[in-house]
């Protein structure tokens, strides 16, 4: 399982950033190829100053070995072994009408000292966060997820909402990070869903990552914008700032197995604001996305 789905998220890596560049126009993604000491390593690759996105990055790796302390702890477990790929991408646009989007597909197995299997799991999802709300934006976005989930299951989407709404949710700031997607975790084997199965839903939902957002990036990349707009834009960016590195177990993750800095803190946007007790103009364009932040959206009646 472990090799057929980190062969899965190389080939997806080709296709979505071979996308990316197109849509661009300009930019063209840089590789840096790394090895993580402990065992395993990565493809990392960055897009930078382009037409259409300003930082973007779409990284996988597959790192093993002993789990470090911290994470034994996090788990719950003794001194076991483990292993652990995925694909991990975020994408900063530089016209604030295009919303930032991020996404990520991964499997994990941990072994006793035998090498035998003791646990394994899949998780992951997509989410979009816009700057500017179109409602029809974020209708597609879910329709797109919604459609994929029910192929496998006609309540997964209803469930794997609700988690991203609670997941991605900045609750020092009681607001959302953006207006949701999917995100699953801990996708094990029951009586009703095996790896495989699960390993089929996993694929299903990254082969439709380029689907839900492709259309909207094409959509709002030429539209004008002032200077404001791109101020409220690098304000909004600051909140997705503090989610990574105060409430992300990715990054969490990450830190804590000796991962690769540069790597994890690729999802960072190169430009941001913090002004100090900012509020938007009551009735504004801006105060409409915080309410909806504030109160997640069924975008697709059930």
């Amino acid at each position: 399982m472990k090799d057929r789905f980190y062969q899965y998220i190389q080939d997806l890596q080709d296709t979505i950033t071979s996308t990316l560049e197109e849509i661009d126009g300009k930019a063209k993604f840089q590789e840096d190829l790394w090895k993580r000491p402990e065992g395993g390593g990565g493809r990392t690759r960055v897009i930078e100053n382009g037409d259409v996105f300003e930082k973007g990055g779409v990284n996988i790796s597959g790192v093993h070995g002993a789990l470090p302390k911290a994470m034994q702890g996090y788990f719950n477990v003794g001194d076991l072994d483990f292993f652990a790929c995925g694909l991990s991408l975020v994408l900063h646009p530089k016209n604030p009408m295009v919303p930032t989007v991020h996404a990520n597909w991964r499997y994990f197995e941990m072994y006793d000292k035998t090498g035998t299997v003791v646990d394994s799991w899949f998780g992951g999802g997509q989410d979009l966060t816009p700057y500017y709300l179109f409602n029809e934006d974020a209708k597609h976005f879910h329709e797109v997820c919604k459609a994929s989930c029910d192929i496998h299951n006609p309540d997964f989407y209803t469930t794997y909402k609700k988690k991203c709404d609670e997941y991605f949710y900045n609750s020092h700031r009681e607001e959302g990070r953006g207006i949701g997607g999917l995100f699953f975790d801990y996708c094990k084997a029951t009586d009703m869903m095996s790896m495989q199965d699960w390993y089929n839903f996993v694929i299903e939902i990254g082969d439709s990552f380029l689907d839900a957002y492709v259309p909207i990036a094409k959509k709002r990349k030429e539209l004008p914008y002032t200077k404001e707009q791109r101020d409220w834009q690098e304000i909004r960016r600051g909140r997705y700032v503090e989610f990574n590195l105060v409430h992300d177990k990715g990054t969490l993750f990450g830190l804590k197995t000796n991962g690769r800095i540069e790597s994890i803190l690729m999802s960072l946007p190169p430009h941001v604001q913090w002004q100090y007790d900012h509020h938007p103009e009551k009735g504004s364009k801006e105060e409409e996305l915080l309410e909806v932040l504030k109160n997640p959206v069924n975008w697709v009646p059930n």
